[in-house]
């Protein structure tokens, strides 16, 4: 009995001793130990001025008789293409992008069933880019008048974003290795090889833009297109090793 106390009281010194040993533990990298690193984000952006737009352009139509209303739809936005056409909007520039034909029923006041077909609304829409932006507030002008009474989606682009997109990349790239280096140098450590790095392009809109809808709206175009700017942007996010 005796024998069992001291081997307990000699286990709990070692215990307490090593609860209160206050040492560094210092891991030195091995096979199976990952190099330490650093990693940091970078980001980049250049503006550039828009030299493309899109707008989608539609004619919706309503009346009586789907037949009817049908040809009259057709024959409207025939006359709003021939008006952008006249307005330099080449064929290719130009896309139908949706046609629907509803038919409008009416409901029972005292059950709230549908009725009877009342209408018929007929609606298309063409997506068009318009490359000389200096005339698009003529351009909408011409299309309200040509028949167009839905004018929604405005955006505005540059055609070729290549050479902005590269030059996102290399600043978004600087600006990570300027981080390292400062947190480096406050770290008290030296910076070694890059050892992974990802790349996000990004580009967004900045800026005003102009859009209209509905029927017999007077087109106050020529005087409210703002283009704004484009943002080309760049992420990146760099590992480096430390030495």
């Amino acid at each position: 009995m005796v024998k069992k106390s001291i081997l307990f009281v000699a286990l709990a010194g070692l215990v307490l001793a090593a609860c209160g040993a206050a040492a560094p533990v210092s891991v030195q990298p091995g096979a199976n130990v990952p190099v330490t690193g650093i990693t940091v984000s970078g980001h980049g952006e250049i503006r550039l001025v828009p030299n493309i737009a899109t707008v989608t352009i539609g004619v919706r139509t309503n009346g009586a008789n789907v037949s009817e209303v049908v040809a009259a739809n057709a024959e409207s936005v025939s006359a709003v293409m021939q008006a952008l056409s006249n307005m330099g909007i080449a064929p290719e520039d130009m896309q139908t992008s949706n046609f629907n034909v509803y038919a409008n029923q009416g409901y029972d006041p005292v059950t709230g069933l549908p009725g009877e077909i009342t209408t018929y609304s007929v609606e298309n829409t063409v997506n068009v880019t318009a490359r000389d932006l200096s005339t698009l507030g003529q351009l909408l002008d011409r299309a309200v008048s040509a028949g167009a009474n839905s004018i929604w989606g405005v955006s505005f682009d540059v055609d070729d974003k290549s050479e902005a997109q590269a030059q996102a990349r290399d600043v978004a790239v600087q600006n990570a290795i300027q981080e390292a280096r400062a947190l480096a140098a406050a770290a008290g450590v030296t910076l070694g090889d890059i050892i992974a790095i990802s790349y996000t392009p990004t580009s967004y809109f900045y800026g005003p833009m102009y859009g209209m809808g509905g029927g017999g709206v007077a087109a106050e175009a020529s005087t409210s297109i703002v283009p704004g700017q484009i943002t080309v942007g760049a992420d990146v996010s760099i590992t480096f090793a430390l030495k």
